[in-house]
């Protein structure tokens, strides 16, 4: 993987934990700095852990399915990018019933942290069958998560959930393209 194709994952990785952020954002009562990186911190952690187990776990089963594991890493990054698209195209479904304020603390923030990096997993699992330098792609998955919630909470109040949707989308379809240069560099020897 280039260095640019690292970036694409890393910010397609964090568009999800963005649009959580404005939400979280939004719901807050004027957001200070502090939280905001304190928000991004806990999922720019979980988001640079979850793809080192999802390559662990890829790592444990590369050896006997290199032959179709560009097929495979096109196959997860593409299915990720539709349901990331999928989730940014659905309506969203009202929350807050009970009238209580929502909560922010850790094991919320943890929690909703873990929720959008499961696609960071299925990722990590993807690139170890490409042999991919993992621990550079999650310290770019974290990094840009770290930004993009903290930014995505600082937001939240301004921007509403429309962008954190249409971020979405957007991650989801780099998702897609970054999953189709896998395969096409493969087919094509141009790695």
């Amino acid at each position: 993987m280039n260095p640019f194709s690292i970036l694409l994952v890393g910010l397609a990785m964090s568009t999800d934990a963005f649009a959580a952020a404005i939400g979280k954002g939004a719901a807050m009562q004027r957001p200070q700095l502090r939280e905001a990186l304190r928000a991004g911190l806990i999922f720019g952690a979980i988001e640079a852990i979850t793809p080192l187990l999802g390559w662990l776990l890829g790592s444990a089963a590369s050896r006997h399915i290199t032959a179709w594991d560009h097929w495979i890493a096109f196959g997860v990054l593409g299915l990720l990018g539709l349901h990331m698209i999928w989730n940014g195209l659905k309506p969203e479904t009202a929350d807050a019933e009970s009238g209580a304020p929502p909560r922010h603390g850790f094991w919320n923030l943890a929690a909703t942290g873990l929720g959008t990096s499961i696609d960071a997993m299925a990722v990590g699992v993807s690139l170890a069958f490409l042999d991919a330098p993992i621990l550079v792609v999650a310290a770019a998955i974290g990094l840009c998560t770290l930004v993009m919630v903290t930014l995505g909470i600082m937001l939240g109040r301004v921007l509403g959930t429309l962008a954190g949707k249409r971020a979405e989308i957007l991650g989801g379809a780099i998702m897609i393209v970054v999953g189709a240069a896998i395969l096409y560099e493969h087919l094509t020897g141009a790695a």
